[in-house]
């Protein structure tokens, strides 16, 4: 187990590549700490994890809200008296569609920045401070290779994938002599219920894309849950500030 008793946070665990993470990574040995907004959701998932033999708990969170990321870094060490790793995953991203920049409203594009960037950030301010004590950190900010081919009509989405790698990388210049390292992931079009039912895409997208590939596949989410363990683990104490592109050569930088 290569993760054994890590205390793991991962935001937007009650479904999708979330809950695959979760799944995964308690194999592992990880305790679980599922910081979800739906209960119904992450309740489901802490089923599921028990009935493996995980150790779970389920913390209702809003990544927007900075008193609801504090409450999730808090019940955490209540319960397991550390976090050895964040993996801020929840965005919104289901359903968003397809839109050309100047039809995008300023209410959707506020809502979204306030989950996809500014989530991120306060979950990192809420879990550091007991990762400083523990000299001893990770943390993986989940980016997307859309804003490495530069996707067009998804201008808000593309955006604030960028964003969280600019993240990543001034943020590792502040926390690192803390012995906290934090890196980014970069998936590409990852074969899940979210990406395939996205409105007004391309016909054949998937194809179009996995012919873009060097691969020459459709990512599966299942293809994020190595690198995701690696950058968990001790393994990877020495990589920080990085992105680490899992996309089967989509985009190549």
């Amino acid at each position: 187990m290569k993760l054994k008793d890590k205390v793991v946070i991962i935001t937007g665990a009650g479904q999708g590549i979330g809950k695959m993470y979760a799944t995964k990574l308690a194999q592992e040995g990880a305790k679980i700490v599922i910081a979800e907004i739906n209960l119904d959701n992450a309740n489901a998932v802490a089923r599921e994890i028990e009935g493996q033999g995980g150790d779970v708990l389920v913390v209702q969170t809003d990544v927007s809200d900075e008193k609801s990321t504090q409450k999730m870094a808090d019940e955490t060490v209540k319960a397991f008296d550390r976090i050895d790793v964040l993996i801020n995953n929840a965005a919104i991203y289901y359903g968003i569609g397809f839109k050309p920049y100047d039809a995008i409203s300023v209410e959707d594009w506020d809502r979204l920045m306030a989950v996809n960037v500014k989530g991120s950030w306060l979950c990192i301010k809420a879990v550091v401070p007991q990762m400083k004590k523990q000299k001893k950190g990770k943390i993986i900010n989940v980016s997307s290779a859309t804003w490495l081919m530069g996707i067009p009509y998804m201008l808000h989405y593309v955006t604030s994938k960028a964003a969280v790698v600019g993240m990543v990388r001034a943020i590792s210049r502040e926390i690192g002599e803390f012995g906290i390292n934090i890196n980014a992931v970069s998936p590409g079009l990852t074969m899940t219920e979210a990406s395939l039912t996205l409105p007004g895409q391309p016909p054949n997208l998937d194809k179009m894309i996995s012919e873009q590939t060097a691969m020459k596949r459709n990512e599966q989410p299942e293809d994020l849950v190595g690198t995701i363990i690696f950058l968990s683990s001790d393994g990877s104490d020495f990589i920080t500030g990085q992105l680490i592109n899992v996309d089967g050569g989509w985009a190549l930088h």
